[in-house]
């Protein structure tokens, strides 16, 4: 048997898996003020200022309220960032899990375009998603919308969050660049297409571009007088299709999509 040494566990930090109670009305603490009302200032700064310039006493002159007001609320500027990167998470459209008519594939599709929009939309979300453990409620329901729809493709466990893991993956790294891409785009004053435009200036004389395939899809883009979003939203919709089929094909080797429990059934036979 284990001796103990004395040292306790330490639990993981979530603003989700600590019992906060309600704030106490106080003779002091500003009308109409309530957490809903903080998450979505939270939201609105971050989405303005990004995550490097949000503070909670920039939150709180946002609010017109002293910082202590806010923290009667939340016990840290953690368990906050936590509650935006949930309250953003609630944006994403979730499919209809009662229609048994609805085609796998497009739900997948669907729900992986909502990330991705929503990753665009707030780019300081994914640094959010690296750090904290997202378990709140609209998170989970993400999730659980996700498992739902996989397993419906007759995958078995290990393979459905391999699929997912590779899908989402996918998701979050191309709408990360992207969205780092426009940010930096945004401070330096310019467009998406004028800076595409610059990067075309510089590297299509080049020998060593001369052979590359994206630029030569690049350049065609561009002499089709297409934007760069339009340009990045055919990559993602391409590379998207690429991850269903692969979904498809290990469905397909491992058994045509039929549930699990029947594949073993049949192989026993």
């Amino acid at each position: 048997m284990a001796v103990p040494d004395g040292r306790a566990k330490k639990q993981p930090k979530s603003v989700w898996l600590t019992e906060r109670p309600p704030p106490k009305r106080r003779a002091e603490q500003p009308a109409g003020l309530d957490l809903e009302k903080i998450v979505a200032a939270t939201v609105r700064l971050l989405d303005a200022e990004g995550l490097a310039k949000f503070s909670m006493r920039r939150l709180a002159a946002e609010l017109g309220v002293t910082a202590m007001s806010v923290y009667w609320y939340v016990d840290t500027k953690d368990d906050l960032l936590e509650l935006a990167i949930d309250a953003v998470a609630g944006e994403m459209p979730l499919p209809d899990a009662s229609d048994p008519s609805a085609d796998w594939r497009d739900q997948l599709r669907a729900l992986a375009v909502a990330y991705r929009d929503m990753l665009l939309r707030h780019p300081w979300a994914a640094r959010l998603l690296a750090e904290f453990m997202n378990i709140g409620p609209h998170s989970a329901a993400f999730s659980n919308a996700t498992l739902r729809v996989m397993r419906r493709t007759g995958l078995d466990t290990e393979r459905t969050y391999g699929a997912l893991a590779s899908l989402f993956h996918f998701v979050y790294g191309f709408s990360t660049v992207r969205a780092t891409h426009e940010a930096r785009c945004r401070a330096a004053g310019i467009s998406l297409d004028d800076y595409f435009e610059q990067v075309m200036a510089v590297i299509s004389g080049r020998p060593e571009f001369a052979e590359t395939m994206e630029l030569a899809s690049r350049a065609e883009y561009a002499r089709q007088s297409r934007s760069a979003r339009e340009m990045l939203d055919r990559d993602f919709t391409i590379a998207l299709d690429l991850q269903i089929a692969g979904i498809e094909a290990m469905r397909e080797r491992d058994g045509g999509g039929v549930p699990p429990a029947s594949v073993g059934s049949a192989r026993r036979r």
